[in-house]
């Protein structure tokens, strides 16, 4: 099993069955930039639940490294990954941790599974958040299709 590389929209998933639309967000609960803005035109529940998620950390998991499964849709769920340390580039680099990014992705290994889920994304981490795909794509090969899941990721035209 390999990653199967698509042009298209990532949050229109190209396939059959139950998917999960996988992005990477910040630890600083801003949402207004990037993917995200695309996933908010299509539904509003992934913010919401990412605002609320937030406003709430006190009192749940959320942090680098966890995750957030929204059902949108019948089908389709959203995947909130917390992989991103603050939004800008300084002292400590890129905002993009790949540390973060595993555990995020093994979470979502086991969610795919248990959903028995494909799951579709963008480049994660490599826009906004700064990341290098070369890094980022060997994290999802041992985590995603290591665990044999089915993986969508999609270059928008």
């Amino acid at each position: 099993m390999k990653i199967n590389y698509l042009k298209g929209d990532a949050t229109s998933p190209q396939a059959s069955g139950i998917k999960i639309i996988a992005h990477i967000c910040n630890d600083i609960g801003g949402w207004g930039k990037g993917f995200v803005l695309a996933i908010s035109k299509r539904w509003k529940q992934p913010e919401d639940a990412y605002r609320k998620w937030h406003k709430e950390r006190n009192e749940n998991d959320f942090g680098l490294g966890k995750i957030q499964i929204v059902p949108v849709e019948k089908y389709i769920y959203v995947a909130n990954m917390i992989g991103q340390q603050g939004t800008k580039t300084g002292s400590n680099g890129v905002p993009i941790r790949y540390e973060a990014v595993q555990s995020c992705l093994l979470l979502l290994a086991k969610s795919a599974r248990d959903l028995k889920a494909s799951v579709h994304m963008p480049r994660i981490g490599c826009g906004l958040a700064g990341g290098k795909w070369e890094l980022i794509e060997p994290l999802i090969e041992t985590t995603l299709i290591g665990s044999n899941i089915e993986t969508y990721v999609y270059d928008f035209e």
